[in-house]
């Protein structure tokens, strides 16, 4: 397995130098159809995949929601949201969340890239944001919207023997997502998705 060094400098190859365009609505397939289709486009949402710097290498950021939220609550996601109008772009929605959620400074981040969008099965198109963070002080969670604060190893993330599968029942229809459980967490569904795909294209032309 590559050294975090080499990995980061290899992701910063293969990332995208800036956002990619947001498609054409008709060519959007979302990673699970929902009852009806929507009747309103999709919305810009940004998320951050935060490479940690520790003393014992570095380590991925999430959190988990707010019980008291009234959409996904309770879930495991990355710091992310809603692309506001105000924001300068992905990169900014996603710095500006992270702050919000976690108390993360804007200085202690910087972006490598972008991944390529993921459309949602709610009707959010997400960009994911990669950056690598030297933490200048602890993260404290937004009561409001954070219920705890986490991180697993980047080594963990990048093992195949990591990844299960999640099944999901509903309205007739049975969705799987990719599941990673760490130190009684449970990662699954669209922040489980988007970690696999970080992972494959960390390791694209490496071993597993």
């Amino acid at each position: 397995m590559p050294s975090d060094d080499v990995l980061i400098e290899t992701l910063t190859s293969r990332l995208l130098a800036a956002p990619p365009p947001l498609p054409a609505r008709e060519t959007l397939v979302p990673d699970w159809a929902p009852d009806t289709p929507f009747s309103r486009p999709p919305v810009p949402a940004a998320v951050l995949i935060a490479l940690v710097r520790r003393p014992e290498g570095r380590t991925v950021l999430y959190t988990e929601r707010s019980p008291d939220l009234r959409a996904h609550s309770g879930q495991v996601a990355f710091p992310g949201g809603k692309v506001d109008a105000e924001d300068a772009g992905a990169a900014d929605a996603a710095l500006r969340e992270a702050f919000e959620e976690v108390g993360m400074a804007r200085g202690d981040a910087q972006v490598l890239g972008f991944m390529p969008t993921y459309y949602t099965g709610t009707n959010y198109l997400i960009t994911p944001v990669v950056a690598v963070v030297e933490p200048s002080g602890p993260f404290v969670p937004n009561p409001d919207e954070v219920h705890s604060v986490f991180e697993v190893p980047l080594t963990r993330i990048l093992a195949a023997e990591a990844y299960g599968q999640f099944l999901i029942r509903h309205g007739g229809q049975e969705r799987r997502s990719w599941q990673i459980d760490h130190d009684g967490h449970r990662i699954w569904g669209i922040t489980a998705n988007l970690t696999r795909r970080f992972r494959d294209l960390a390791l694209r032309d490496g071993a597993s």
